[in-house]
């Protein structure tokens, strides 16, 4: 895993390193040491160098609120959990530049490759506002992963970057560690990362996540293919909000009057341990069931809900008709659109409602695809089938 320092070399199949970014006194991230430096092809002193003219003590990294040792500590932190994601394909021997990923040695002979990017949203606010970051991470990895294998692809690496105003050692290993258990669970290396500390850009409790996922997949083997009128929709169950729609959450939380540490009132646990539930990881239940035959399209239900995330994955002239009486919507949810007076409309198209997956599977593997999701602990649901037409139309009420 390369999280660097640049020049510091890791051991191992994995590296770890760290990168520090600040406010430099040079040009675009390059600090110039010494007594010169050029700004816009200027020769300008600095205001280190005009110190020790006068015989004062020079500015340091930590002066201008970048803790190097910090970084380094958090470096030793995160080694055993990014160790744990080690997977074939891992390349030892890395520098401090970038990582190296052998898709021979991961047992591909005709690959292609899929990346995706993602972010966890405003649901950080409620992370840092409660003092609780220990599943950020997973949602990060969860966010990515979901959406590569939609495409038909198993994920192999993962690269995080996480920039905040101050580094604090234990939130920022916390947050690391989430992001390696959700590595791990999926089946994926943590490969690389970016610690950037920059003060003035950030509160120093604040911090923001960006995750980057590349997968890959045999060609011809990608999704969605065949989708055609009469294939079964099977709706996975969410593990709760996930990571969509949460400046709606907060907004209606502001309304509600209750606070984070309040018992929710559709639950025995706080408002704020609720709504951080982590995004739940699809990625090996649905790789078996890609590897057992019969599937034909996968669509990630995130913002846009099931009213705009499913079309993307039906070809022209085909819709969906779903049967909203085929599952209860969750606690949470009735919470939220009974608090803010959501219509069900608004609720579709905002939240995953309660169904976090859907398998597009061809009619005659259905029920084995159903047994088979549900033995890989996935609750299933039949939700309807793909139809003539376009968009997607509702039946009945969610209750």
């Amino acid at each position: 895993m390369v999280r660097a320092r640049r020049g510091q070399e890791g051991q191992g199949a994995i590296q770890i390193q760290i990168a520090r970014k600040s406010a430099p006194l040079g040009h675009a991230g390059l600090s110039f040491k010494g007594q010169v430096s050029y700004l816009g092809g200027k020769s300008t002193h600095t205001k280190e160098s005009r110190a020790m003219a006068q015989g004062k003590k020079g500015l340091t990294y930590a002066d201008a609120g970048v803790d190097i040792d910090a970084g380094n500590a958090l470096v030793e932190r995160i080694k055993p959990a990014a160790k744990k994601t080690a997977r074939s394909g891992v390349m030892s021997g890395l520098g401090g530049f970038g990582a190296m990923f052998d898709l021979k040695g991961a047992g591909y002979n005709d690959p292609i490759l899929v990346a995706a990017t993602d972010g966890v949203g405003t649901k950080l606010r409620i992370a840092i506002d409660t003092d609780n970051v220990a599943t950020v991470g997973i949602d990060l990895v969860a966010m990515c992963v979901n959406d590569l294998v939609c495409q038909g692809a198993e994920p192999l690496f993962f690269l995080d970057y996480f920039a905040t105003g101050k580094l604090k050692l234990d939130n920022a290993a916390s947050i690391i560690e989430g992001i390696a258990k959700g590595c791990e669970l999926s089946g994926c290396a943590l490969i690389g990362g970016e610690t950037a500390e920059m003060p003035g850009m950030y509160e120093d409790g604040d911090f923001d996540l960006a995750g980057f996922a590349v997968g890959a997949m045999e060609r011809g083997s990608d999704l969605p293919s065949g989708v055609k009128a009469g294939d079964v929709l099977l709706g996975l169950a969410s593990d709760g909000v996930h990571s969509n729609g949460y400046s709606l959450v907060r907004k209606t939380v502001d309304l509600s009057g209750f606070k984070w540490s309040d018992i929710a009132p559709f639950s025995d646990d706080t408002l704020g341990n609720e709504l951080l539930k982590p995004t739940r990881l699809y990625v090996k239940s649905v790789l078996s069931a890609i590897r057992s035959g019969g599937v034909h399209a996968l669509a990630h239900i995130t913002g846009g809900g099931l009213t705009e995330n499913l079309p993307r994955v039906l070809p022209e002239g085909l819709g969906a008709d779903i049967d909203l009486t085929a599952w209860t919507l969750p606690p949470v949810f009735k919470w939220l659109s009974e608090t803010a007076q959501l219509s069900q409309h608004e609720l579709l198209k905002t939240f995953n409602s309660g169904i976090g997956m859907i398998v597009v599977a061809d009619a005659a593997h259905a029920d084995a695809l159903k047994t088979l999701l549900e033995g890989e602990g996935e609750t299933v649901y039949t939700l309807g089938t793909v139809t003539t037409g376009g968009g997607v139309t509702y039946e009945g009420a969610l209750v």
